[in-house]
This record gives C-alpha cells, structure tokens and sequence, in this order.
C-alpha cells in the first residue's frame, strides 16, 4: 500500500501493481524497462509491452499527483526508471533500520531497547510481503522478506524471554508455531516459554509434537538444540530458569542486610489441585504485574473478596504460582486468621518477625518494637520484588503495618470484608468472586471425582452443582464424597442433598464444613443485622427489596436497607442489581438461605418467626392491591379478602408504584413465590388475596403459566380451609385464564362453579364479576341475547357498589354486542358513556378508558366516521403500549390497520396489520390472532396478493374452529366462499372484537 499521510493512492490493476512492486524494492536504483516487461509478461511479452510500460508508468504518476504530490517519485532513467527515496518513508528502509538497531542493542546487553526497535519493525507488517503481485521475481522477494520477517521475530523472542516475558508470549508463539511448524527456533522459545510459564507437561508434549512433525514431514529428529532443551526440562535444570538482572547500582560487598542475608523466601502454600475456571479474574489479577511500571513508587496492591468457601484462597494461591518467576526475591505468605474459629487473629508484629527473618534478617537483630519492625521490613522489600499474599484478613488495620513503602513488590489480599480502606492498584485488581458458572462447576466435580463418572450423568451432575450453589467449598466436599465412594452414584448424592433440611449436613462432614465456614462469618455479624439476616431466611422469594426486610424487622426502610447493606458487606447477601421501579434488588446464595433458616428456627421463637413472616405478607399484599388499583382506576375484576393489609410508608409506597406495571414486573418471581408460602402454610385468604391482586400482571404481560400456577395453589388453598368466597375468586381467574385461551366449555364450567360458590358466601359483587366474564362467551358462542341479560343483571350491581372500572366494562362489552347485532349508533351511544365513565377514573389513563376508546373507534368504524375512527383506535394504542398490554395493543392496532385499510391507506394499513399479527403471537390468543388472519386476508383480496389472502383466511377458518367460535367460523367461512369467487372486498374486512 502506498499513501499520502493517511490516505491510500488508488493503484489500478494488475500490471500497476507489479510495477510499482519492482520500483518500491530496488528504492533509489534504476529497474531496467527489460526487467519490467520480463516480469509483468512472464518472459512472453507482447510486441507493445514497451510502449503499455510507459502507459502504466504515466498512470502511476498521475495517482501519486492526484494526491497532492508535486515532486516527481518515479523518474525517468536510462534504461529505465527509478523511484526517488529521499524525502519519503518506506517500510523496507525504516523495518530494515529498526532491525539493524535493535542488533546493536543485543550486542550491547540492552535487551529492553531491542526488544522495542524489534515490536516497531514487525508491527510495520500489514499482512504478507507483496500479497497480490504476481512475476516470479515479486514473489521470490516476497519469500525472502517473509524470511527476513521471521528471523526478526524469532530475534524478538528472544530478546522477551530474556526480559522474563514468557506469559505474555504463550499466545503469539502457539499461534507461530502453528503457521510455521518446522521453525526450529519458533518451536525452541515456545517450549521454553511454557515451561517457565509453569507449564512443564505442556512444554514436554509441545516437544513430542515437534518430533513427531519433523519425523513425518522431513523423515528426521529435531536439531540438537531442541533435543537438549528436552533433556534439561526433564532434569528441571536451573538454568531453564528466568534470572532477572541484578538493580543498577548493587553494592557487591553488601551490608548487614545485603548479600550475605540476601535469602529467596518461597512460603507458598501448594497450588490448588483440581482447579477450575476464574480465567476472568486470573487476568484481572494479571494487572498487578502488567501494572507495575505505571507508578514504580507505590507496590501493587490486589483484592480478592467473596462469600465463605467462594475459593479466594485457592485463586489467590493459582496466581501466586503463575506469577513466581516475576517475584526473584521471594514469594511470602501469612494467614492473619481474620475468621478463624480457634486461633484469635494473628497480629501485625508476629507477621512482621516472620516476614523480616524470611528475607534473611537474624533474629536477634529483629527490633522489639513495632514502629521498628515496620521501618526495617520496608527498608528491607525497598530494592526487591517480592509477592505478598495476605490470606484471611478481617480489617484494614491488620494489614496497613505489612504494606510496603515503595515499588517493586506486589500485595494480594484475600477477604470476606469490602475492606474500604485498601485502594487496590490497578483498579481491576479488585476481584470480587462469585459462584462458578454451570460448565465450571461441573469441571470442577470431573477433576476430582474423575471425567468418566461426571460425563456419564450430565443431568445428575449439572442439578448436583446447582445444589452446592456453584459454591467451590461445597462442591469440593461433594466431590471428595463421590470420590471416597465410588459404589456411589451421582444420582444417589443428588438425592441426599435434594431434601434442604438434611443439605447443610451432608455437606458439612469431615474435615471440610460449609456450616462452619458459614458460622465464622456470622458471629461477626451485628446483632440486629444477624437478625434480619435469620429472619430473611423464612421467606421463600428469590431476590428482595429494602421494604421486604423492613417489614421483617418492623422498622423504617432506610434502616432496613443499612442492615442489609451490611450482610451484603459481610458475604450474607448479594446485589441482583437496580430493578424497574428503581430500587436495589438483594439475594441470597440457597446454601445461606439454608443455614438463615436453621438459625431462625433455633434462635428465634415461633410466635416471632411467624409475626416476621405475616408482616412481609401483609404489606405485599397492601402494595399488591394498590399497584392493581392504580393500574385499573379501582378494583375492577376482583374481589378481596377480609386480611387487614399492614400501612406502608407513603412516600415510599408512590416510588414503588411510579409505574405499577413495573412494580409488579420486579416482583413477579418474589409474588408467585409468596402466594405459595402463604398457601402452603394455611394462610388462605392472604393467598388467593394475593393472585387477585395480581391479575392485571398476568392479563397484560401474558404471564399464562404463573397464573395457572398461582390460581390453583391457592384454590387447594381455600378449599381446605373451607374458605368460599376463596374458592370462588379462584375459580373466576382460573375461568378467566381459560377464556383468554378460548377453552370455553372449560371457562363457562369454572365460571358457573364460581357464581354458585359467589351465591353461597352472598358476595353479590363477585356474582357480578362471573356474569362479566360468562357474558364474554355468550358473545363469541353467538348468544348476544343471553350476553345482554347477564350485562344487564351485573351493570346496577358495579353501580351501587361504586365500581366504575368495571361499570365501564360493562358498557364497553353492552359496546360490543350492540356492535355485534348491527347497530353502530347504539354502540356509539354506549361507547361514550364507557369513555366518559374511565376519564372520571385517576384522570382517565387506565385500561378501561382504552377498552372503552376501542369499542368507541369500532363504531366509528362500522359507521365510516373515519377520521373519528382512527383518533380514538390510536388513542387506545396509546395507552395500551405506554401499558406494555400485547393483547390490548394487537386489538387496538388490527382496528387501527382496518380504519387505514377502509380509508385507502394500503401501505399504512398492511403495516399496522402486521404489527398486530406480531402482538397477538405473543400473546398466545388464537382469538384475536385468528380476527387478524381474517382482517388480512380480505384486505389483500382485489390487491393481487389474492394466494396471500386465501392463506390467510384458511388459517383463521382453522383457529375459529378450534377454539369453538361458531359466528367467528361463519365469517372466515363466508370470506373463504367470496376469495374463491373473486367477489369484492368489503370496505374494510371483518371487524375486530375483544
């Protein structure tokens, strides 16, 4: 590539770039027109090659002009031409000079400056030398500069591994040694790199893949300087050994505290067996090293953070490994015992002694005091590197004396605290550990107890890692029990931890405990926050807020959210993160879960665990109830227990429900979970008062199976309580899930279930409800009359009770089947009645006011008041999408879609048609997916796509059939009869109806 600053000169085809090759490689000498013509025509050139040369030439220096070049770079000279050096930068000239300068600076033991003038070479290297350029003399140069690239990076390894960069190689060279197999030299420095890498068994079967290639492919044995570099890792000789260069400046007769004392101290403990996983945070912590030349007068310093048995010590130990041969003065290690259940924490002083007779100080000259001791040991570490690891720590204050006082060293902590107070350096090195991840943990499980048992039962395995929480404690004493018993399958121990009463036992045998690892962080716990944290583990939800522990403790949120902030510190808890509504989402780990609830049950008396318990229950419900409230402008659909809701703070209680849909999206999990607590533990009303409470979620996000979940648990629920009107509210939303999947002969039978059992408790309210929803299949079976009747019995019930939600339900459904029945002008007369109904109700946003804008807009419709129809379909959309409701949004856009259609906006109505059809698939409502399928179908009559439009109505036909809808089957059928006779659209298709 040839540019002008940074912009490239265009070179045309082939032939250009030939020339320009040839010129560009013999830079400052005259390249004979024969040699040109030779190349370019392959020495078969025809009788003008001369003359198109010069063409070729002249176009050449034309691009070079058009860039702004007013020199002449190519000129003429007999008997060719030549390309003019001075004044320009070649990557041959400048790749060729940084080579010859990084040489130099071998031969003067500058390894470091050659190391640099070698990376700026290669780096001039864009791809292959010549790539593109054809002739046999471009690519005999091509391959000679490809040499020429190769030597310099073998030179350049070299000189890295002289300056103990082995790690940061690994990479390059596997990649190298992978394009170039037979490189002697390549294949030399990747072994000796993995080796020093602490990779020894790598580093051997790297060797015997060499020997295998060179015998396969060159019928011979590697060369004798491989074979000795075999033999020497066999025999770990020393001198494969990183040596780092002794500091300018050394005093070789030393001090008292110089070379005569000047001892390698390597206190490690042995590295982690079976290791698995944490490659993110091995290279986070890989930072520390990389890091130490940004700030060479403060140490590195590194923080490995986490809950009990999370391994920080056995990730800590691995990098401390990995890293030995950046450390030449030494590798020191002290537990300070910060949690340890029968040694009190070790002191600064004893470390200090230690640390200080490790680096060769006798002990006699250890001073007594600690001031002393701290300015001897950094005097000490001041021209050394040495590795800290820090194991156990409790408090800054136990580790402020051990940092050292300038560069060179590196400290790594490990800790269950935040440890504010330490500033790690570089920031990345802050390592918080979490659980491992599903494929590690099982990793981790085959390396102990051995690949061929794990492999043979992946679900067994993968539901035994979910178990022990991912928890590398608990999943190394399960592997040492499955490893201890090989008549044991890993179905049998899945079937010892599955009972949560009994999992904290099974894991907490032998030497290794997690109850006991658990046990040491809680006793230092405060106590208040050691309560909340027992009381948490009565619940059963998956994640949390603030309000759910202040509930708990009976106390202000603000308060609450410091106790848990606190166990979040201590390892207790972990943060999900920020929910919709805003607030900070909390959890626990199930094995924490597990030992918070035995200590509830030990510490706490039943009365108080259950007033605990009832507090959460009750101000969920309070927020529950309101968030549906707010959400429909009042009760609409459901009735409520006689449990007395718990007040909530209200300040609190509107920055929860900003949004309530969104409220209610946060808390789903945590709601489901709930209405099971409280049913099974024989709180009834508080169940089924819950999954009323939470109708408007399941309708309008399409949460079908928590509804059905929900439903049915509190159903068993009030019926071994003997609880009617339960058992009524219960079968009405188990009638109205139904409905929504079109199973109407199920629906009608729960719905009649629910309106005897509503007339047994005397709730006339919930008859009226029932008759709500039965009227809804009266319609779509074609009963319009009997539908009618029951609207009719319902609509004076809503009105004296005051609901008006559900009053405006009533007129919109009286809507629907004027409608229905062929009289627009009556619908028109109720749909404004139902819309004047929601605009009294919280200012008019609610859903009823967009149900009663689409029965509106329908009438509109029917009566081709267009521009009407169209300003209130989108005024439903409106609310319905600002509401994430799918099923109301696919109704409101397949009106909007007919009103465009009907109006002659084809392109318009197609889109919105199909916008529709994508809203009622997520829906899964076959009915409003089939009036759209029909919709369609006659919209694409008479517009060519008449194959389209069949297809379509034959899909509807089939949904209307099965979900029953007979006045439904008659129009697709009838539609049907018109596509195959190629009768006229009507003006806008069926009509929708919800």
């Amino acid at each position: 590539m040839a540019t002008v600053g940074e912009r490239p000169i265009l070179v045309g085809g082939a032939r250009q770039r030939t020339i320009l090759a040839l010129l560009l490689l013999s830079p400052g000498r005259i390249v004979p027109v024969d040699t040109l013509v030779d190349v370019v025509w392959n020495g078969r050139p025809p009788a003008t090659a001369r003359t198109q040369v010069a063409i070729v030439i002249a176009a050449l220096r034309k691009a070079i002009k058009t860039e702004g070049v007013t020199e002449e770079v190519i000129v003429t000279a007999h008997p060719g031409y030549l390309l003019r050096a001075e004044g320009h930068a070649l990557d041959t000239v400048t790749f060729t000079g940084l080579v010859a300068e990084a040489e130099t600076a071998v031969r003067d033991a500058r390894p470091a400056d050659a190391a640099r003038c070698y990376a700026e070479a290669l780096a001039l290297w864009r791809g292959p030398a010549l790539a593109g350029v054809g002739g046999q003399l471009v690519e005999d140069e091509a391959a000679r500069w490809e040499e020429v690239r190769i030597n310099a990076y073998e030179a350049m390894t070299s000189v890295q591994l002289e300056l103990g960069r082995h790690q940061l190689l690994l990479p390059e060279l596997a990649a190298t040694v992978r394009e170039h197999p037979l490189r002697e030299r390549t294949r030399y420095h990747f072994i000796l790199a993995q080796y020093r890498s602490g990779r020894r068994a790598e580093a051997m079967e790297s060797f015997r893949e060499a020997r295998r290639q060179f015998i396969d492919e060159l019928g011979m044995d590697p060369g004798p300087e491989l074979q000795e570099l075999h033999d020497a890792i066999l025999r770990d000789d020393p001198s494969l050994a990183y040596e780092a260069p002794a500091p300018a400046g050394t005093d070789a007769t030393g001090d008292a505290l110089g070379a005569r004392n000047r001892v390698v101290p390597s206190e490690l403990p042995p590295d982690v067996p079976g290791f698995a996983g944490r490659r993110e945070e091995l290279a986070a912590l890989d930072t520390l090293v990389d890091g130490q030349g940004e700030d060479s007068r403060a140490p590195t310093v590194g923080l490995i953070t986490g809950v009990a048995g999370v391994g920080k010590t056995g990730l800590a130990v691995r990098w401390a490994h990995r890293v030995t041969e950046r450390y030449p003065d030494g590798r020191l290690f002290a537990d300070l015992r910060g949690y340890d259940e029968h040694h009190s924490p070790t002191t600064a002083g004893d470390i200090l002694s230690r640390f200080l007779r490790s680096l060769g100080v006798e002990s006699e000259e250890v001073p007594n005091g600690l001031e002393d001791r701290i300015a001897l040991y950094r005097s000490v570490l001041a021209e050394r590197r040495v590795l800290l690891v820090l194991d156990n720590v409790r408090t800054f204050a136990q580790i402020r004396p051990l940092l050292p006082g300038s560069g060179g060293c590196t400290v790594l902590v490990t800790s269950r605290e935040q440890l504010e107070q330490l500033v790690t350096w570089p920031p990345r090195a802050r390592v918080h550990l979490g659980v491992l991840p599903e494929d590690e943990s099982v990793e981790l499980l085959g390396r102990i107890v051995g690949e061929a048992r794990i492999v043979a039962a992946p679900e067994d395995s993968a539901r035994l890692v979910e178990l022990c929480d991912r928890l590398p404690l608990a999943l190394r004493i399960a592997a040492a029990r499955l490893a201890s018993k090989p008549h044991w399958s890993v179905r049998h121990l899945v079937t010892r931890l599955s009972d949560g009463r009994r999992r904290l036992d099974e894991l907490s045998q032998g030497e290794s405990q997690v109850r006991a690892s658990f046990e040491l962080s809680y006793r230092y716990l405060h106590k208040d926050a050691a309560r909340l944290y027992r009381y948490l583990g009565l619940l059963s939800v998956p994640d949390f807020t603030a309000w759910v522990g202040a509930a708990l403790m009976d106390q202000d949120v603000l308060d609450a959210e410091r106790l848990i902030e606190h166990l979040v510190d201590a390892q207790f808890l972990e943060v999900v993160g920020v929910d919709a509504t805003g607030q900070l989402r909390y959890r626990f780990q199930n094995l924490m879960r597990l030992y918070a609830d035995e200590l509830a049950r030990e510490e706490e008396s039943e009365e108080d665990r259950l007033a605990a318990c009832d507090r959460v229950f009750r101000t969920c419900l309070t927020i529950a109830e309101e968030a549906h409230r707010r959400e429909y402008g009042g009760d609409y659909g459901i009735v409520h227990s006689e449990v007395p809701r718990r007040e909530i703070d209200a300040v609190l209680l509107e920055e929860l429900l900003a949004a309530p849909l969104e409220w209610y999206e946060a808390e789903r999990l945590s709601l489901v979970a709930l209405v099971e607590q409280t049913a099974r533990t024989g709180l009834s009303d508080l169940a089924w008062d819950l999954v009323a409470s939470m109708t408007v979620l399941f309708e309008s996000r399409n949460y079908l199976e928590d509804w059905r979940r929900c439903s049915e648990v509190a159903l068993k629920a009030a019926r071994g309580a003997d609880n009617l009107r339960g058992e009524a509210a219960m079968e009405q939303q188990l009638g109205a899930l139904d409905l929504r999947l079109r199973l109407l002969d199920r629906s009608a039978e729960r719905h009649e279930t629910a309106l005897d059992l509503y007339a047994r408790a005397e709730d006339a309210v919930g008859r009226a409800l029932v008759l709500r929803n039965l009227a809804v299949i009266d319609r779509i079976r074609g009963e319009y009359g009997r539908a009618v009747e029951r609207l009719g019995e319902a609509l004076p019930v809503f009105r004296v009770a005051g609901d008006r939600a559900s009053e405006a339900y009533v007129l919109n459904g009286l809507a629907q089947l004027a409608l229905d029945q062929g009289e627009p002008e009556a619908a028109v007369e109720l749909g404004l009645d139902a819309v004047r109904v929601s605009e009294a109700i919280q200012g008019g946003v609610s859903r009823s006011l967009a149900q009663g804008a689409y029965r509106l807009a329908s009438a509109y419709l029917e009566l081709g008041r267009l521009e009407e129809a169209e300003a209130a379909f989108a005024r439903a959309v409106g609310i319905v999408e600002e509401k994430s409701d799918l099923l109301g949004q696919a109704y409101a856009l397949l009106g909007l879609a007919q009103t465009r259609h009907s109006a002659g906006a084809a392109e318009a109505a197609e889109r919105t048609f199909l916008e529709a059809l994508e809203a009622a698939r997520r829906t899964r409502s076959p009915m409003i997916e089939g009036q759209i399928r029909l919709a369609l179908g006659e919209a694409y009559r008479g517009s060519g796509r008449d194959e389209e439009g069949q297809a379509h109505l034959r899909a509807a036909l089939g949904i209307f059939q099965g979900i029953g809808a007979p006045p439904w089957e008659e129009k697709a059928a009838r539609a049907l009869d018109r596509a195959g006779s190629g009768g006229a659209p009507g003006a806008g298709g069926a009509r929708a109806s919800a």
